[in-house]
C-alpha cells in the first residue's frame, strides 16, 4: 500500500504516464460508479460497467479488480464541480474518495471537470429516443466514458 496522496490535474498525468496503457474514467455518484476504459493508445474511451455502491471497502475492492483485469495505467475521476466554479460538498466528497484510493495504489489518480458531463449524456440518450428505464441503466458508464473522453483529448491535444 502506499501512503495517501492528493489526486492530480489531467495536465500533470502526462508527465507521469508510460508510452501506452489504459485508462480508466469514473463517474462518482452517490448510489453507483459509472466505469470506462479506454484503449491502450488512449484515443478512444469506451463505457464499462456501473457498480451499485455499497461500502467504500467494497467498491474499493470491485475498483481495483477492474483495474487489474483491464491493465489501467493511471484513473480519472470526474469532480463535479458548480457551475459557478466553486466546490461542494460533492466535490470534496470525490477528493476523499480519490484519496482514499490513493492509498491502495500507486497508479496515478487525477481529476477531470465533469460539469454538465450526466446532462449531455442523458440529453445524447433522449434523442436517441432511449427509454427511461434504459437510460437509468446506462447513463452513468456514459457519463464515465463522457468524463473520460474529455481527459483523453486534452491529453492527446498537449502532444
Amino acid at each position: 500500500m502506499t501512503k495517501s496522496r492528493d489526486p492530480i490535474d489531467v495536465g500533470e498525468l502526462a508527465a507521469v504516464l508510460p508510452r501506452v496503457g489504459a485508462l480508466m474514467g469514473l463517474d462518482l455518484g452517490t448510489r453507483t460508479i459509472g466505469v470506462a476504459v479506454s484503449d491502450p493508445g488512449r484515443r478512444i474511451a469506451t463505457p464499462l460497467t456501473v457498480i451499485r455502491r455499497r461500502k467504500y471497502t467494497a467498491d474499493a475492492e470491485t475498483l481495483l479488480a477492474l483495474i487489474t483485469d483491464h491493465a489501467i495505467a493511471a484513473l480519472v475521476l470526474g469532480l463535479p464541480i458548480n457551475m459557478d466554479g466553486s466546490e461542494g460538498p460533492r466535490s470534496q466528497a470525490t477528493r476523499a474518495f480519490a484519496r482514499n484510493l490513493a492509498a491502495l495504489t500507486d497508479l496515478p489518480i487525477a481529476l477531470w471537470d465533469e460539469r454538465l458531463s450526466t446532462a449531455a449524456v442523458t440529453r445524447t440518450l433522449l434523442e436517441a429516443d432511449m427509454s427511461r428505464r434504459r437510460r437509468g441503466d446506462v447513463v452513468d458508464k456514459m457519463a464515465a466514458a463522457y468524463i473520460l473522453q474529455g481527459a483523453l483529448d486534452r491529453l492527446n491535444a498537449g502532444q
